[in-house]
């Protein structure tokens, strides 16, 4: 299929930023499909003016708030089924560097096999916590994949190729809430298919909005790396033998 993208965007409750965060998007003339989570009235009201002013924005509404995984499933299947092949997957709280998306669908237009994930660059306003956090994640996923090839799975601007991510729900599934975006990750990899990274900035804003339930999140965190880990250890000696095929594969 030619190569087609869009942008997808999952929001709950993010009606301060996501008009900002669309704003920056209008001149890369890329579909935008929206996945309005649950949200309250003030950010439908915000989202039904994007939609009316801007022609190339669909929204997509769930009467119920399901988690960002849900969400994301939502607009894969929505993309997938209108034709598009790829799809950029931002955050709606502005922390992305939305001038870098031009730099994620070239990656994909070089390798559109591949996952294209952000390697983030932290500033000076990222929490502490946040950043010990995503070290102790990147450890069990080296664990979890047997290598260093996902430098971040907790960060969400990502380029998916659609059609091994839709083939992928068909198989496993695949968490609703904040264990998405690592679940993900590890199992398209787990599925073969190749990661690139695109270095990004992140800015994490004063006051910005967080849905992440420290108690109840890390609980399924725990429990989503307990059966990753179980995973891996039953795909053991397949990918033991990855290095060895990636180099024999080579020129």
């Amino acid at each position: 299929m030619p190569f087609n993208p869009c942008v997808i965007i999952p929001i709950y409750n993010n009606q301060a930023t996501i008009e900002a965060v669309v704003g920056s998007l209008a001149s890369f003339n890329l579909p935008c499909l929206i996945v309005d989570d649950g949200s309250d009235a003030p950010t439908k009201d915000v989202l039904l003016r994007l939609r009316e002013r801007l022609p190339r924005v669909r929204v997509i509404t769930r009467q119920k708030n399901g988690g960002k995984g849900a969400a994301m499933r939502e607009g894969f299947h929505a993309a997938f089924g209108q034709g598009y092949t790829h799809a950029v997957q931002i955050d709606a709280d502005g922390q992305h560097a939305v001038s870098d998306v031009p730099r994620f669908i070239a990656a994909a237009q070089r390798a559109p096999g591949s996952l294209i994930m952000g390697k983030p660059l932290f500033d000076d306003n990222a929490p502490r916590a946040r950043r010990y956090g995503r070290l102790v994640t990147q450890f069990w996923v080296a664990i979890e994949t047997l290598s260093w090839d996902i430098p971040d799975a907790l960060y969400g601007f990502r380029c998916y190729p659609l059609a091994p991510v839709v083939q992928l729900y068909r198989e496993v599934r695949i968490g609703d809430g904040m264990v998405f975006d690592t679940a993900i990750a590890v199992r398209l990899f787990w599925a073969g298919v190749p990661i690139e990274t695109v270095e990004t900035r992140v800015t994490y804003l004063v006051g910005g909005l967080s849905h992440f339930h420290y108690l109840r999140d890390n609980l399924r965190i725990i429990w989503l790396h307990t059966g990753l880990t179980i995973g891996m250890l039953l795909r053991l000696p397949r990918l033991m033998l990855r290095p060895l095929s990636r180099a024999l594969a080579r020129p």
